[in-house]
């Protein structure tokens, strides 16, 4: 009978084990960082709306009397790939009783974003006049307004 009770104990351990270490990838991946629509950096867009989507600037600060705002955020992914994701890592623990767990994570810990860093310039009624983009750097020198520049910052 002891004997009975050991072993049922060191299965409920191991099971307790094997279940809190599932979904730690998979929590992590629906908690990624929510994808930023950078088209409010286009020309002429009311600085109200860059605020609403980026958030408050790192810095605010006047520049021949324009209002020139530095944000600092995290670009993550559309709530479709975090879904994705997460439904992935889920399946891949359940197939591989946990073991997942050893690639999903460090997965998701290092593929949790991009950082971007970007300097928006307003005119006098406080709409977009130009952005440019600090971090990372656009990959080639275009017009900071242009559809390719804002492109390859969503990338």
């Amino acid at each position: 009978m002891r004997k009975l009770l050991k072993i049922v104990c060191w299965r409920a351990l191991s099971l307790f084990c094997i279940v809190s270490v599932m979904g730690c990838s998979v929590f992590m991946a629906a908690k990624q960082p929510p994808k930023k629509d950078l088209n409010v950096l286009a020309k002429g867009t009311a600085r109200a709306d860059v605020l609403a989507e980026l958030g408050a600037p790192l810095v605010t600060e006047q520049k021949d009397g324009n209002k020139i705002d530095v944000f600092k955020f995290r670009q993550g992914y559309t709530k479709g790939v975090k879904v994705s994701r997460a439904v992935f890592h889920g399946v891949a623990d359940v197939f591989s009783l946990g073991l997942w767990e050893i690639v999903g994570t460090p997965t998701e810990m290092i593929a949790d974003g991009k950082d971007i860093k970007v300097e928006v310039a307003y005119d006098k009624d406080d709409r977009v006049e130009q952005a440019n983009f600090l971090e990372p750097k656009p990959k080639k020198q275009n017009s900071p307004n242009s559809a390719s520049a804002v492109t390859q910052a969503k990338e």
